[in-house]
């Protein structure tokens, strides 16, 4: 007589936030279909679901509140983790029906609470899971993250107080990590962490054997061996540290992708001062163009605060100023909100919402205007990209590798039929936007 096995519980995942937060629902959802659970899609299918929520300002703590309200309203069976789980009397006080609530990265806490919500019974008769775990991004790229917490007390975020301080995973975990993950179907490794730069100072002389080889736990160390394990690898969240100079010749040799994510925030002495951060944007600069002579292709991306408490207008237009001379090829900006628990709540001065207004469009005009004329510039250029989506009518996206996925443009092709998602390709551009390329395929890898 046949052997019938009950069906399994189901787990549904709202997963809101940074890139930070989604390799924490890879890790729950990947503990949870290890211990005999099924993933749902939605919410009907679902016995419980879990909402990952994010805290950093208060417009996504009400986000966080919404998706929960949702998630009770069209299933009713809700366990609450992330950064949010730090206000868990907040949570309550508006859901009290939410079974449990956890904070950023406990992971073992939410499987329990799972668990008690739904209980599965394990059978040797379920599907493994891959070696790589589950992911919630395409097979051909992943999320790779190096540590969780920051030592860096700005006075605009509250991290530190949701994730701690600085914890640096080991080495050879992390290469062991994305060893697997290519195995997998991975091409391109983003690295991130509240701050790559910072990786392995918490675990300074703990050097690890790769391969044969001794690895320190360093950023340089560190993207020099990934170079070696995947095709792309691109580094997210780099302060600008003196030995991030030691990174650049990899981009230039090619181990690295030619791409720096670095948080600049601000450029004006005074409130860059204000905010806790480094002060010195003429040095700041100075790298900039060293950078660009030892790798000529490097792109530079980054994100800027306006409207930041005591700026002034003498401020704002010294931003301008130095994105003029900077010539930043990708650029983010937000104007600066208040966020419970924060020093910079405090400071006086507060800009009027009307001005942060004006400003934001004036540094996204002005910062449009720099991409327009940088993308210009390489029309005719044969280009190397990685497709992301292919449709029916011959045509594909892809990303070069100026282009982070979600956040940077992209790069739409023509006669792309002989593509496939994951394919890296070398295209030539024909046209450009303020933020996009056009081109057409001429070989793939």
């Amino acid at each position: 007589m046949a052997t019938v096995l009950p069906s399994p519980p189901r787990v549904g995942m709202v997963s809101l936030g940074c890139p930070k937060n989604l390799v924490d629902s890879e890790r729950i959802l990947t503990q949870l279909r290890a211990d005999g659970y099924q993933m749902s899609p939605d919410y009907a299918g679902a016995d419980v679901v879990l909402v990952n929520t994010c805290g950093f300002l208060d417009s996504a703590k009400e986000e966080s509140l919404e998706a929960i309200g949702e998630a009770i309203k069209e299933n009713g069976r809700v366990i609450v983790t992330g950064c949010m789980g730090k206000e868990a009397d907040v949570i309550r006080s508006r859901f009290p029906n939410v079974l449990a609530i956890t904070g950023a990265h406990e992971y073992e806490q939410v499987v329990e609470a799972v668990h008690e919500a739904a209980p599965a019974g394990i059978s040797p008769y379920v599907d493994l899971i891959p070696d790589a775990g589950l992911k919630l991004t395409p097979r051909h790229y992943s999320y790779l993250k190096i540590s969780e917490g920051c030592n860096h007390r700005c006075a605009f975020c509250i991290i530190p107080q949701l994730r701690g301080d600085l914890v640096s995973r080991r080495p050879d975990a992390i290469l062991r990590e994305a060893e697997k993950l290519v195995a997998a179907g991975t091409r391109e490794l983003l690295v991130i962490s509240q701050d790559t730069s910072a990786y392995g100072i918490d675990i300074r002389g703990e050097n690890r054997t790769w391969k044969g080889r001794e690895v320190r736990p360093h950023m340089t160390d560190l993207a020099r061996e990934l170079g070696q394990i995947a095709p792309w690898v691109r580094l997210h969240y780099v302060y600008p540290y003196p030995h991030v100079d030691q990174v650049i010749p990899l981009m230039a040799e090619g181990l690295v992708l030619p791409y720096l994510d670095i948080p600049f925030q601000h450029a004006a002495p005074n409130v860059l001062r204000a905010m806790k951060r480094p002060a010195n944007d003429a040095k700041v600069l100075s790298r900039i163009k060293g950078w660009r002579e030892v790798c000529p292709d490097i792109t530079i991306r980054s994100t800027f605060v306006v409207g930041f408490p005591g700026e002034t207008e003498e401020d704002f237009q010294y931003l301008l100023d130095w994105l003029d001379e900077a010539q930043l090829d990708r650029v983010g900006a937000f104007r600066f909100e208040p966020v419970e628990g924060a020093t910079a709540n405090a400071l006086p001065n507060p800009v009027p919402e009307e001005v942060k207004e004006e400003r934001y469009a004036r540094i996204m005009e002005k910062t449009a205007a720099i991409s327009a004329a940088k993308l210009a510039a390489k029309v005719g250029r044969t280009l190397e990209v990685i497709v992301d989506a292919v449709d029916e009518d011959g045509g594909a996206t892809a990303r070069s590798q100026a282009d982070a996925p979600e956040i940077d443009g992209e790069v739409f092709l023509r006669d792309a039929g002989a593509l496939a998602v994951g394919n890296i390709a070398k295209v030539v551009i024909e046209d450009a936007d303020e933020h996009d390329l056009y081109g057409v395929p001429v070989g793939v890898n």
